[in-house]
């Protein structure tokens, strides 16, 4: 079962707002998602929808001892290293989700796709 975007965002903002689970990117991962929707949305609108999202996300910083992980890190791609040191850096995460999980098997954290992850809640 494939489940769309829209229904997707909006099962897990169901669960975000009955205090089920707790949402975290990283600001590596906010600067990508404007670089990305800039071509679709106008500036103004685009910085409303991101700033409204971090109304419901932990925001883990890129820092300098994450770069040097990822640097240093067994994993072949460096965004994904980033983002798997920056969730590492909180404690008790359960996992990380994302659509490319082939890129992330070397990942010490579970890594499961939106439906992976719905079909466990």
């Amino acid at each position: 079962m494939a489940w769309g975007v829209e229904l997707f965002t909006n099962y897990f903002l169901l669960l975000y707002q009955e205090k089920k689970i707790k949402l975290f990117t990283s600001s590596h991962s906010i600067a990508t998602t404007h670089y990305l929707l800039k071509k679709y949305l106008e500036e103004k609108n685009l910085r409303d929808v991101l700033y409204t999202l971090l109304d419901y996300v932990t925001v883990i910083a890129v820092d300098t001892d994450v770069l040097k992980k990822g640097l240093r890190s067994k994993h072949k791609d460096f965004e994904d290293s980033i983002q798997i040191y920056c969730a590492s850096s909180v404690e008790k995460i359960d996992c990380i989700v994302t659509r490319n999980i082939k890129d992330f098997r070397d990942s010490e954290i579970l890594v499961l796709t939106p439906d992976e992850l719905c079909l466990r809640w």
